[in-house]
């Protein structure tokens, strides 16, 4: 399923020095259709989330692995600070770059899982038109399934 989609949300990408040093990008999104508010009529945004270990690059067609991670509650947007030893991502967070995006096309498969998303950056740092696929995967486990690629197009 294909979609058309032009509004603008907030995405962040934070630099991580957890185990190792690499960066969490986030774009402000609906939750997935089976994750939201059982409530009818109320959408729930989350911080779609990837650890891109070297950084989201801003130079044209330089394509970056992300893997995606679970979903972050939208909170987590503006979050810097000391995530403390023996919890998920121990280590210091800052934010590297943030602002707003706009979704040019999104693309799913037929559970409803994101596949391929183009979209406009408008951060401080990073700006212009960049794409996310999904790929058939790079390493093993689970960071098999959960790989991406992530570029800028122009």
């Amino acid at each position: 399923m294909i979609m058309n989609i032009k509004n603008k949300h907030r995405f962040v990408i934070q630099e991580h020095h957890a185990s190792h040093l690499h960066y969490d990008f986030r774009l402000e999104m609906l939750a997935h259709p089976a994750d939201r508010a059982e409530k009818e009529g109320i959408d729930r945004y989350v911080l779609k989330s990837w650890a891109v270990p070297k950084n989201v690059s801003s130079e044209n067609e330089v394509k970056r692995l992300a893997f995606q991670v679970e979903d972050h509650d939208i909170a987590y947007i503006d979050f810097e600070g000391i995530i403390k030893e023996g919890s998920y991502g121990a280590g210091e967070v800052k934010i590297w770059d943030s602002g707003e995006y706009e979704i040019l096309s999104m693309e799913s498969d037929e559970r409803g899982n994101l596949k391929e998303v183009v979209f406009n950056l408008y951060g401080k740092k990073i700006k212009g038109e960049y794409a996310l696929i999904k790929t058939r995967g790079f390493g093993s486990g689970k960071n098999r399934e959960n790989s991406w690629l992530i570029f800028k197009k122009k």
